[in-house]
């Protein structure tokens, strides 16, 4: 059997997110009293602007009329490479607006992972930050058969490329264009995987999935009116545009945008000057606090703090709980789902911590841990394929991968039942659930199957090492032996002695047999653009040489 939160389905159903006639732009901003503000723009140098719902329909009006000068309606896509800016909210309600579809770029992303989402969805329109535009310039002699709509910076002179300001201030305020209902089942978001395991998916976000992304914010976040919101994500990955945008817009609840790249003194400034009640961030921004505490005189008024995106290690849980008077709790996603287990915050969910685990299923969604062969659920405490049971989750909305059912098939069982998720885990007696790896980061020795992300956490765990990543290594005897790359502390000296130190740690905190065979120190980690650790990259290194 799966897992399920004992809310009822009639409780957490909106129907007005899964109606045939349901419009994106009412949902999330003209339904709202327009005095209310939406976000608070706040900049490097901590100045802000707040944008309430009455400016954002106003400002997407007039992108939309913008789009539609450009040819752009119903199902067309539309490219935005912008980072958390005030203008970024306006963009996509606007694209919205039109029934259009909006593809997000990540800001990190070099050219031809934009090329191939631009060229994976079709957009013919990108808008783009100033800064970021010169990676969606043609080759010499190309056409690249796309309008850009350059927002911020001098008037651009290539062909085809239009300031968005000028376009903003020309734009046509009259005839009103009258918002798309493109309905429950219509395309909001067409969002691309990180493909850290392959060649992107484009996965198709609907109108009702909103429905889940609200509760989220209820449930596991307990975000209240009277918060001071702040997800550092960015909206250029799931966990960012799901919750700092789509969902505080659902709810008409104001949140923090952060118009500059992360540091960790900005961030500890912001949530000083704030007062941010309200945190939810990636483990690598809470590993990069704990490793550059402020040095000023700073207070933190946290009432709840979040982490997604990979597992919380035990270091970050401890650090926390007296670096931010709170602890953080950890909760579990996909960006085919939205987030589906957590420790959750919300006073009336079950939520008694225990260290390792992320959680139960939150409201809507059941889980359980299949065997590797057979889709069937393994006894409690068994390590098996993480699960979805789609026929116990009303807010299941991913339905399959764009002009892909090769690969959506490989996501479900024969019966439909399961979304396999591609992780790995296994259930307490109590419900419980917690993270082992990513499938193609299991490793596997002597029969043994080993998560690295145990490993890790004891790693990091000893005061030297600021973060650790361990990977399978070929060996003739076992089939794989383990081996771990580590980025130690400023002022920590790499030493044979250290070596045996950290192996010594993890036969001791974990199991005997588990010890990394060889340490490699290293100045950083290869990681996503949201901070996941690509393992796939270490094995690649290690295998070329």
């Amino acid at each position: 059997m799966g897992t399920t939160s004992a809310a009822t389905e009639a409780e957490y159903s909106r129907p007005e997110y899964r109606a045939d006639d349901a419009c994106a732009a009412e949902l999330l901003c003209d339904r709202h009293p327009s005095d209310a503000v939406a976000f608070r723009g706040v900049e490097q140098d901590l100045t802000t602007r707040d944008l309430t719902f009455g400016e954002l329909t106003e400002q997407s009006q007039r992108v939309a009329a913008v789009l539609a000068g450009m040819g752009i309606g119903r199902g067309d896509a539309v490219g935005v490479l912008m980072s958390k800016s005030a203008e970024l909210p306006a963009v996509l309600l606007g694209i919205w607006r039109l029934g259009a579809v909006h593809v997000p770029l990540f800001t990190a992303f070099a050219k031809p992972a934009i090329d191939m989402r631009l060229d994976g969805s079709g957009a013919r329109v990108v808008v783009a930050d100033a800064d970021q535009a010169p990676k969606l310039a043609p080759e010499p002699g190309q056409d690249a058969g796309r309008r850009v709509v350059q927002v911020g910076g001098d008037a651009p002179t290539t062909p085809g490329w239009d300031r968005f300001a000028d376009l903003m201030a020309a734009a046509p305020t009259e005839p009103r264009i009258e918002p798309a209902r493109v309905g429950g089942d219509g395309t909001l978001i067409l969002l691309f995987t990180s493909g850290t395991t392959g060649t992107p998916k484009g996965v198709p976000v609907p109108v009702r999935a909103l429905a889940s992304m609200e509760r989220y914010l209820l449930d596991a976040l307990d975000v209240r009116p009277d918060d001071v919101f702040w997800n550092a994500a960015d909206p250029g990955w799931a966990y960012g545009l799901y919750y700092a945008i789509l969902a505080p817009l659902a709810l008409g609840r104001s949140s923090i945008l952060l118009h500059a790249g992360f540091s960790p003194a900005l961030t500890w400034r912001i949530l000083d000057r704030f007062g941010v009640t309200n945190f939810a961030a990636a483990p690598t921004i809470y590993r990069a606090l704990r490793g550059e505490p402020s040095t000023d005189a700073v207070s933190v008024r946290l009432r709840c703090a979040s982490s997604a995106g990979e597992p919380l290690t035990p270091e970050v849980v401890g650090w926390a709980a007296d670096a931010l008077g709170v602890e953080v709790r950890d909760h579990y996603g996909q960006t085919e789902l939205g987030m589906v287990v957590g420790n959750a915050w919300r006073p009336e969910l079950k939520a008694d911590i225990t260290s390792g685990s992320m959680g139960y299923p939150l409201p809507g969604w059941a889980c359980g841990v299949l065997a590797d062969e057979v889709d069937e659920v393994v006894p409690d405490g068994t390590v098996g394929r993480l699960a979805v049971d789609t026929h116990a989750s009303p807010f299941m909305w991913f339905t399959g991968y764009a002009n892909a059912p090769e690969r959506t098939a490989q996501r479900f069982s024969a019966d439909g039942r399961w979304y396999i998720t591609g992780d790995t885990a296994y259930r307490d007696a109590d419900g419980r659930l917690y993270f082992s790896s990513r499938d193609d980061d299991v490793i596997i020795m002597a029969g043994y199957r080993i998560g690295p992300f145990d490993v890790e956490s004891v790693l990091v765990g000893h005061e030297a090492v600021l973060e650790a990543a361990v990977i399978g290594a070929p060996d003739e005897l076992r089939g794989e032996v383990l081996e771990a790359y580590v980025v130690l502390k400023p002022g920590t000296e790499e030493s044979p002695e250290l070596e045996q130190e950290l192996q010594q740690l993890v036969k001791r905190e974990f199991a005997a047999h588990a010890y990394p065979r060889k340490v490699h120190v290293v100045g950083e980690l290869p990681k996503t653009p949201s901070g996941k650790i690509q393992r796939f990259k270490l094995r690649e290194e290690r295998a070329g040489k």
